[in-house]
Formats: structure tokens, C-alpha cells, sequence
């Protein structure tokens, strides 16, 4: 009795009696346009207007000095690792509760992800455990933090704000000061998320978004680095587009680097979504309140923002008892074409990362066993 009446509200939210998938994208406003007008110009690939143009409206958006436009989020992750200088053998802190591209890009560097336990709160990297950690193993020489148990150098921290909502991002920040560790946020499930007013992406070094087909605004595949660092926004730009110098016609490039830059097609599709944003923003939090308001009354738990943040709700999250419970909505949202999933696997469970330093991971487990999404998209309610 209780199943129907889930997949009955959940089906009356969403206006559909078909299969309801977790995000689906939206095109309403200007994205036929654009990319007929794109096509009739013939810049379809990595060099056009909309690239240019959209790099400087998600810089205005966010409020950073640079924005570099790239094939997708991971991309956009591995670039930032690269230029904050993380080499072969250096280690790179994050965590272990996220989506495999944010330790993959780590990997991609031959870098080694260290796995540090997230907080329940805000499911994000905890500034206590990482703090325990750097304190605990760890010393400043000569302005680089060095690993006590490996030897090797930290070279930067790759917190991700999960599912939109933003980890204590301001005392993780202050804490890698202190020992001399940029900080890289993922936040490519992000965009429009804040931190008393500021963006999310801004509080680090370097910030990454992605938009892919299923983020909050959509490039089909795309995705974004934001900083406020010129030489790094420079360096960036110039290691997603092959390491070419510029030149009218010759063609010599100075260093190892990546065909990464974001094609003017998919640029014409995401300046039409940017244009939108405040409208999905506003009608996912209306829907985050929806489920609230019905999934309290059955004693289920919605995830919310911690004080003095907001989130974008990119997607919304239940919060169940036990893993059996997790479990049976899983299976029984599904078998009724409501797709629903869990939470990712932690990485340290993946066999490229199982020999990866990790602590005691006691929170990223309990959410783990307990969480999972359910369908989010935007519902265009007018």
C-alpha cells in the first residue's frame, strides 16, 4: 500500500505515466537557434563564437575572472590537476564517496588518490577528517606538504560537492592553506549552488563543472574550469587546445598536451541552457520541497542544505534507514519504470583503487548503505 502510493505521487510530480527517468534535459528557449545558426556558420568544431561567448557568460555567472570551455567534466578535472602542477607519483586527497571520473583524473596524472572520509552532513569532504589527517601524517618543507607514510608530496585536494550540495568547502579551503595544498573543487553536479551567497566552483584554486546530458544545464557533452589564478586560466587554455602556439598558419606546439577544447556545436547548445538556469533552479527547488513535504509524512528522510548554503537540488535525495530499506525502494521504484539508484560505490571497492590509502570511512559507508536518488528533472510547470 505504501509502494503504490510512492509511485503514484512520484508519477503525479513528474505528469507521466510512462517511463520517468532520474534527469532528463530540457530545451525550451534558444537552443534550436543557436545551433542553426552554428551550423550555417560552418564552425562546428573546437573554434566559434559560442565557445568564446559562453566562457565569458558562465565566468560572469559564477563571478570568476576566466572560464575555460572543455569536452566534459573529467577533462576539466584532470586539466586543473595538471596545471596546480600534480605529477606521477605525487598524491592528490579526495574522497571516496563520488563518481569514479574524480579519482580517475587523479589516476590520469599517475598520481595517487589519498581517500579521506566525507561528513554525514553535507556528504561532502570533512574538514575534520581531513584535518586529522594532515596533522596526524604530514609535514610542511620548504611550502609543499609531504605524505610522512609514502614520502611523496601532496600536491593538491579534490573535494566534490555531491549531488549539488555544497561540502563545507570554506574549512576545507582554510585547512590546505595552512599546509600549502591548492584545492580543486569538483563541482561538476554543482552550477548554482552557494556558500553564503558565493558560487560554488570560486572558493578553490580552480573550479570544474561539467554538462553533460544529464547536469542541471546540458552541452550534450561539455564542461567548464573557472579561475581567478591568469597564469593558471593561460596554461589551461593552452593544454586543452594541443599546445599549439599561436601563429597565422604554421603549425608547432611547445609541449605534451590535450585535443580537450569544446566544440562550438555543443558551446551553442549550453549558452541556450545558461539563458535558462534561474528558471530550473527555482522549479527543482520547488520539487526538492514536494518530496519533502510528502516523504516526511512517511517518516522518510529528504536531503536538505546546511545552514548558510544552497543548493541547486541537480539531484534529490532520499535518505533511508538501512541498506535492506535502500534496497527495496530501489527495486520496487524501478520494476514500476521510476528510475531510481543508489549512491555510487565507494572507490576504494573499485579494483584500480583498492590499494589506495584510505581512513576509517565510517560515514561514507553508513550513506552508502542509505541513500539514493530519485527523479529529478525539471518539470516545466510554467
Amino acid at each position: 500500500m505504501k509502494e503504490e502510493k510512492i509511485i503514484s505521487f512520484i508519477r503525479s510530480l513528474h505528469k507521466s505515466d510512462a517511463f520517468i527517468p532520474l534527469h532528463a534535459p530540457y530545451f525550451g528557449g534558444n537552443e534550436k537557434k543557436y545551433l542553426n545558426e552554428c551550423i550555417d556558420s560552418t564552425f562546428v568544431s573546437s573554434v566559434g563564437p559560442f565557445v568564446n561567448n559562453f566562457e565569458k557568460e558562465i565566468a560572469k555567472y559564477v563571478d570568476a575572472q576566466h572560464a575555460v570551455a572543455v569536452v566534459n567534466g573529467t577533462s576539466a578535472i584532470h586539466t586543473a590537476l595538471e596545471v596546480v602542477g600534480v605529477k606521477e607519483n605525487d598524491e592528490v586527497i579526495t574522497q571516496a564517496l563520488t563518481f569514479v571520473a574524480t579519482a580517475n583524473a587523479i589516476a590520469y596524472c599517475k598520481a595517487k588518490p589519498l581517500f579521506i572520509d566525507v561528513n554525514k552532513e553535507s556528504m561532502g569532504l570533512s574538514p575534520t577528517a581531513l584535518k586529522t589527517f594532515l596533522e596526524e601524517n604530514t609535514t610542511v618543507k620548504n611550502g609543499v606538504c609531504i605524505n610522512s607514510l609514502t614520502n611523496r608530496k601532496i600536491k593538491a585536494c579534490l573535494p566534490m560537492h555531491t549531488f549539488g550540495f555544497p561540502c563545507r568547502i570554506v574549512e576545507i579551503c582554510d585547512i590546505c592553506e595552512a599546509f600549502g595544498i591548492p584545492v580543486i573543487e569538483d563541482a561538476a553536479e554543482a552550477l548554482g549552488s552557494s556558500v553564503n551567497g558565493k558560487k560554488i566552483g570560486t572558493f578553490g584554486t580552480i573550479g570544474v563543472f561539467s554538462f553533460n546530458g544529464n547536469k542541471l544545464i546540458t552541452a550534450g557533452g561539455g564542461g567548464a574550469l573557472v579561475t581567478n589564478n591568469t597564469k593558471y586560466a593561460q596554461k589551461a587554455k593552452h593544454i586543452t587546445t594541443t599546445g599549439k602556439k599561436n601563429h597565422p598558419f604554421e603549425f608547432f606546439h611547445d609541449e605534451l598536451a590535450y585535443n580537450y577544447r569544446m566544440p562550438n556545436l555543443n558551446a551553442a547548445l549550453i549558452c541556450a541552457q545558461l539563458e535558462q538556469i534561474e528558471v530550473f533552479l527555482k522549479d527543482k527547488r520547488e520539487l526538492a520541497n514536494d518530496y519533502r513535504s510528502f516523504f516526511e509524512a512517511l517518516g522518510v528522510t529528504v536531503r536538505s542544505e546546511e545552514e548558510n548554503t544552497k543548493a541547486n537540488y541537480w539531484l534529490i535525495c532520499l535518505e533511508l534507514n538501512n541498506k535492506e530499506e535502500r534496497d527495496h525502494y530501489l527495486k520496487f521504484l524501478n520494476q514500476n519504470e521510476i528510475m531510481a539508484r543508489p549512491i555510487w560505490q565507494l572507490m576504494y571497492k573499485l579494483p584500480m583503487y583498492e590499494n589506495c590509502y584510505r581512513d576509517d570511512q565510517k560515514n561514507a559507508q553508513y550513506l552508502e548503505d542509505r541513500i539514493i536518488n530519485i527523479p529529478s528533472s525539471y518539470r516545466n510547470n510554467g
